[in-house]
């Protein structure tokens, strides 16, 4: 998770780009279209469709990023951002989703808080002002508000003429939100068949609804990406993960990245696009179950 030493390890990544946090931060939303550049070509020959659209839920409305191509219909997925929530760089991550043939809905899990972008970029959560942004917003989430939007996001799906509701859906999450992938998954069987977890946080743990415990209430693959640095705080995660997939049934894949917490995210100091690129391949494989 994102934490004091993490801090550490990015800006040890910014020093290795010859770059001081402040600078990272002053480059902000073009640093994150310079990075975005590359995957361009991704979406050649097929033509995508997006807009910001509301979801209806028991605690509000929801707002998100929807995109898919344009014709067609297609497997749905739900994306969670970090934590610092809804932004240009997952927006461009569902693009590029949505090029591979999906219905991607982006969602701002903090909507309880605030509109989007609550961040603009991943260096604001460094600044003061960014952790008195994400405070209050990080207050209004919890296992059962996870559940409830995942309800709410899969009926707003069944509802779009672009998706095909003969294909299960897919789910995915990064730092915090790895979690909230796994509890849809579980708590969604009949729907979700598919859930991946990026550098999340929180998948182990002592209580009896710990995300490591839900699998066997899923028909879902699961993919979880772990951060090196992150299992060099907690070694004992991934043995759990697995135990916890095998006494399951379900199909857990645990792998170690050689990358550190956050390396899948456009905008995050730590950004390995090698490493970024195999876990996007591995995601792939994933969701071709669907």
């Amino acid at each position: 998770m994102c934490d004091d030493l993490t801090a550490l390890e990015e800006e040890q990544a910014l020093a290795a780009k010859g770059l001081s946090r402040r600078e990272f931060a002053a480059i902000g939303a073009a640093g994150v279209l310079a990075a975005c550049t590359a995957q361009e070509s991704q979406a050649k020959g097929r033509a995508l469709r997006e807009a910001m659209v509301s979801v209806p839920t028991p605690d509000g409305t929801a707002d998100a990023f929807f995109v898919h191509p344009v014709t067609g219909k297609h497997p749905a997925v739900i994306l969670w951002p970090d934590i610092a929530g809804l932004r240009d760089a997952y927006k461009e991550m569902a693009r590029r989703l949505a090029a591979d043939g999906f219905a991607v809905l982006a969602v701002n899990h903090y909507y309880r808080a605030a509109k989007e972008p609550l961040l603009a970029t991943m260096a604001e959560w460094r600044t003061p002002a960014g952790q008195e942004k994400l405070k209050p917003a990080i207050a209004t989430l919890s296992p059962a508000h996870t559940v409830r939007d995942a309800t709410a996001f899969v009926a707003w799906l069944d509802r779009q003429a672009a998706v095909d509701k003969r294909k299960g859906i897919g789910t995915q999450g990064y730092c915090q939100t790895g979690s909230f992938a796994i509890r849809s998954a579980a708590a969604l069987p009949k729907r979700i068949k598919a859930a991946a977890s990026f550098h999340g946080g929180g998948l182990v743990t002592d209580q009896p609804d710990s995300p490591h415990r839900l699998f066997a209430q899923s028909n879902a693959g699961f993919l979880i990406a772990i951060g090196r640095n992150d299992d060099a705080k907690a070694p004992g995660d991934k043995d759990a993960l697995r135990a916890a997939g095998q006494a399951s049934g379900r199909p857990v894949e645990v792998e170690v990245y050689k990358a550190d917490h956050g390396w899948c995210t456009l905008d995050a100091p730590v950004y390995d696009k090698a490493e970024a690129d195999r876990a996007w391949a591995r995601l792939l494989a994933l969701y071709k179950g669907l």
